[in-house]
């Protein structure tokens, strides 16, 4: 931990809904003010930081008086609405006290997914940090409906930290850390002080849900250290409660669970492949174009396509998968949908005579390819 942290230099903090919020009893200025405080003391010296937060919606609710989570899309924009006005301006009131300026920035997955709007947006981050200015990050939940529906705040933090390719993310949450088993059911339970990030049996220690406040759970955490660890960068997962957490963990103090990344990190445009969580296409493999992708490297070939699902158009990104309908890659295809159902389990030289012509011998090439 003293290794993996200490030496971060640009950070990205997610504070869960349900320390925002004091578990839905209105925005806790007092605990706000305090998380202020330490990105200050973390500003001066010198680590950038970009805060993701959740409480819009658990905000709203409690402002309207609401005491369950509504279900309806447009219920939960309302709340989203009325909820983010309160939410920035504690934010804004508690990094003013520190000599510090916040900036509101709200995301979509789409804003990432198109591949101007992502170089857009990391472009702004970065001027932002540069300006010394500490962004505050939430998903758009006003406007969007699958983020609402599917989305959480911790696959957000991860997808900046890869954006602004950050040393380290820190999910702070309500709870200690990562432990062996539910804590709340097995007294045997165990705080993990550190793993590997992308250890498949961490998700079957983090199994369940999240609060009647927020919508994430452990295991929304574990997979986004899965995914951030792509970009190179740690995950820390720790209790907001904690005095000074963000000071101690910089230091390398063993707070919490830490999650390393092993893996060199992908470079920025196969990052962006990678984060890709909505897709227009999927397209299924046999075992030796499987094989070939993952232990030699090869490009995707039309003959070892099995099936192509959905509608998309050359140059977009589509997900690949295994015989067993597992998410193994993204890719940018080279053939449409249409195309690509046409001359899926035929060899590359009959190509032409199938479409009338020939653009790439690939389905999708391997530099524009990516393993999950």
């Amino acid at each position: 931990m003293i290794t993996a942290l200490k030496q971060a230099k640009r950070i990205v903090v997610k504070v869960g809904s349900s320390l925002v919020t004091n578990q839905g009893e209105g925005l806790d200025t007092r605990a706000i003010g305090n998380w202020a405080k330490q990105i200050a003391a973390l500003r001066e010296n010198g680590c950038e930081v970009v805060l993701v937060s959740s409480g819009a919606i658990a905000e709203g609710m409690q402002r309207l008086g609401w005491k369950q989570r509504p279900s309806a899309v447009h219920e939960l924009q309302a709340a989203a609405a009325v909820g983010q006005m309160g939410l920035v301006q504690v934010y804004e009131s508690g990094f003013r006290e520190h000599g510090l300026h916040a900036a509101q920035v709200l995301l979509t997955h789409a804003d990432l997914a198109d591949r101007e709007r992502y170089l857009n947006a990391r472009s702004t981050l970065r001027t932002l940090l540069n300006l010394g200015v500490i962004p505050i990050i939430n998903e758009n939940d006003t406007v969007v409906t699958d983020e609402i529906k599917f989305g959480d705040n911790d696959t957000l933090g991860a997808l900046v930290t890869n954006l602004i390719e950050a040393d380290a993310l820190v999910i702070l949450t309500d709870q200690p850390g990562l432990y062996s088993a539910d804590p709340r059911k097995d007294a045997s339970a165990r705080l993990i002080g550190e793993a590997k990030a992308g250890d498949e049996r961490l998700e079957a220690m983090a199994g369940g849900a999240g609060s009647h406040i927020g919508r994430g759970g452990m295991i929304t955490k574990v997979l986004a250290a899965r995914r951030a660890a792509r970009s190179g960068a740690h995950t820390a997962i720790a209790s907001g409660h904690e005095h000074d957490v963000l000071p101690r963990l910089l230091r390398g103090e063993p707070v919490g669970t830490l999650l390393v990344s092993a893996a060199l990190p992908l470079d920025a445009r196969k990052q962006w492949l990678a984060d890709h969580l909505q897709v227009s296409g999927r397209i299924t493999l046999d075992a030796g174009a499987v094989r070939a992708l993952r232990q030699e490297g090869k490009s995707l070939l039309p003959i070892g396509a099995t099936g192509v699902s959905g509608e998309f158009q050359r140059g977009a990104v589509v997900a690949v998968l295994d015989e067993q309908g597992a998410d193994i890659a993204r890719g940018l295809v080279n053939y449409s949908a249409d195309e690509a159902r046409r001359i899926a389990r035929h060899p590359s030289h009959e190509i032409e005579s199938i479409l009338g012509y020939v653009d790439e011998a690939e389905l999708i090439h391997r530099d524009n390819l990516v393993l999950l």
